[in-house]
């Protein structure tokens, strides 16, 4: 490494006068000693990599926040107040929160309680439900009976969700179809709603939603300006929904 300290002079010096330089500067055998000391330096101090990777999460969720935002703000409509989804606890409240979910989602069933807290407790809030079968045949057989039944029985969709959601085992057309009996909706006239209606547009409009957005999985929410994903939990919620309410973002 004799060599070095001459290069790496000549480095810091460019450098200092803000000139760029170019790797032609270098000639082989300085490219290959100064390869050489990185490798070298990286190796004494690994944790030099796990500030990188800090760096690169960093810049990639900050443009993954900044590509969301945009996303929200073109499908404002959609993504808010899409005829097809239905809004649970106040209609006319001042925060909506949007949940994207799917019914054999384990983190979903256990974010159930978040919202139902959450309504509990802020009585101005909207909180709309959006089905997002990703999770197999099961969910999307049981995303099928689901829009049947809301749309045979649009006053009951709340507690059919948190009978289906809230349910024990893998949610399917069978124990959907149970849960729409036990709320007074048959199977007749479910299986006469689908063949009449089959369901095509709204879990279109969440399937295109999510990949606008970036979503990977379920739950992930929606909240004024941000995307938010994984149940993140109750606190997280509250917090965003009080910072919409005093600067009209969900980070002031």
């Amino acid at each position: 490494m004799a060599l070095f300290p001459k290069t790496f002079t000549a480095l810091a010096l460019a450098a200092s006068f803000a000139m760029p330089l170019p790797a032609l500067a270098l000639d082989d055998a300085q490219k290959k000693e100064f390869g050489e000391f990185i490798k070298e330096y990286l190796i004494q101090n690994p944790e030099i990599m796990l500030d990188v990777q800090d760096a690169l999460q960093k810049k990639q969720e900050e443009a993954r926040l900044v590509k969301a935002n945009q996303v929200i703000s073109e499908n404002s409509k959609s993504i808010f107040d899409a005829k097809d989804d239905i809004s649970i606890g106040n209609p006319k409240g001042d925060v909506t929160i949007v949940e994207f979910f799917d019914y054999n989602c384990g983190y979903c069933r256990h974010a159930l309680s978040d919202m139902q807290t959450m309504l509990k407790k802020d009585k101005n809030v909207r909180f709309v439900l959006k089905e997002f079968p990703i999770l197999g045949p099961e969910s999307v057989a049981a995303h099928k009976v689901s829009d049947a039944f809301r749309k045979l029985a649009p006053e009951k969709y709340e507690q059919f969700h948190l009978a289906l959601l809230g349910g024990e085992g893998r949610a399917d057309e069978d124990s959907a179809m149970e849960v729409a009996s036990s709320l007074g909706v048959n199977e007749k006239q479910i299986r006469d709603e689908m063949a009449k209606s089959p369901d095509t547009g709204s879990v279109q409009n969440a399937y295109d939603l999510a990949q606008k957005l970036g979503i990977s999985g379920t739950p992930s929410y929606v909240i004024g300006n941000e995307l938010v994903q994984g149940a993140v939990g109750f606190d997280d919620l509250e917090a965003k929904v009080k910072n919409m309410r005093t600067c009209g973002k969900t980070s002031c």
